[in-house]
C-alpha cells in the first residue's frame, strides 16, 4: 500500500541491498521516507541515499551517522537487517568452531548493539524515533530439523541464539527508552523463498499453515507500519510474520 505514513522522515536500513532488504527500501521510499541504504556493498552517495557501511565496524558506523546526521540533522528510524557472517556459517552444531562462534555472534549482535547505542543517542536527544530490529522465528521457538533431513541441511546454533538475544535485548532498549518517545521492536520473519533445496522447501511448506514460504515483499509492510506513527503506542514487541509457523 503506497501512502504518505513516512513522508520526509529519515531512515536507516542497513543491509538494504540484500534479498529481504531491497524490498524494505522500496517500500519506505513509496510511503515517501528519506531512506540511507547502508550496505557493505552500497557505492556511497548520501545524495541518492546510499552509503558504504560495515556495520562490524565501529568506525564505519560513526562515519555513516555522522553523514547522514550532517545531511539531515536528524534520524526518525531504524532497521537493523544487515545479516554479516562467516564462510562456515551453516556448519553442523557439532563442528562449529568456538572462534567462529563468537565472530557470528560479534558480527550480528553486537553490531546492533553498537549501532542502536549511537541512533539512541540521537533519538533520545530529539525526543523521537523509532527502531526496528530483525529477528527471526528461531528466535522464538525451536528448530524443527526434520525439515532439513531430506539433504543433511541444518540452521546455524549461533542463529538462533543471536536472534533470541536480540529480541529480548529490544524489550530492554523499549523499557529504557520509552520516556523519551523513543519505540523499539522487532519483525520476526518466516522462512523466505530464495534458493533453497527443493526438499527443504517441501518440507517447510507441507508445515506451514498458510502453505508456503513467504516472498520478501512481504516483510517490508509490517516494518514500515512499526515506524510508522500508526504504530505510536507500540514498543517491545516482536512482529510475527511468518505465515502462522509459530501459531502451531
Amino acid at each position: 500500500m503506497l501512502g504518505e505514513r513516512l513522508k520526509n522522515k529519515v531512515i536507516i536500513v542497513t543491509g538494504g541491498s540484500g534479498l529481504i532488504g531491497k524490498p524494505i527500501l522500496e517500500h519506505l521510499k513509496n510511503n515517501q521516507a528519506i531512506v540511507i541504504n547502508a550496505d557493505i556493498n552500497a557505492d556511497t552517495n548520501i545524495e541518492s541515499g546510499n552509503y558504504k557501511c560495515d556495520v562490524t565496524s565501529e568506525e564505519s558506523i560513526l562515519e555513516l551517522l555522522k553523514e547522514v546526521y550532517k545531511k539531515h540533522g536528524r534520524i526518525d528510524g531504524l532497521v537493523n537487517n544487515a545479516y554479516p557472517r562467516t564462510k562456515d556459517w551453516g556448519s553442523k552444531f557439532e563442528d562449529v568452531p568456538m572462534e567462529s562462534w563468537r565472530k557470528n555472534v560479534d558480527m550480528q549482535m553486537n553490531s546492533v548493539f553498537f549501532m542502536c547505542q549511537q541512533v539512541l543517542k540521537i533519538m533520545k536527544e530529539q525526543g523521537s524515533g523509532s527502531i526496528v530490529n530483525i529477528a527471526s522465528i528461531y528466535g522464538v521457538v525451536g528448530n524443527d530439523f526434520t525439515i532439513y533431513e531430506g539433504y543433511g541441511g541444518t540452521s546455524p546454533a549461533a542463529y538462533s541464539a543471536i536472534k533470541g538475544g536480540l529480541i529480548n535485548f529490544s524489550r530492554y532498549l523499549a523499557s529504557f527508552y520509552g520516556k523519551y518517545n523513543v519505540r523499539i521492536n522487532c519483525v520476526s520473519p518466516g522462512g523466505i523463498k530464495d534458493s533453497q533445496h527443493p526438499s527443504f522447501i517441501e518440507r517447510y511448506e507441507d508445515k506451514s499453515p498458510l502453505k508456503r514460504l513467504g516472498q520478501p515483499e512481504e516483510i517490508a509492510p509490517a516494518i514500515t507500519f512499526l515506524l510508522s506513527e500508526e504504530a505510536s503506542f507500540i514498543t517491545g514487541h516482536n512482529l510475527m510474520v511468518d505465515g502462522g509457523w509459530t501459531a502451531i
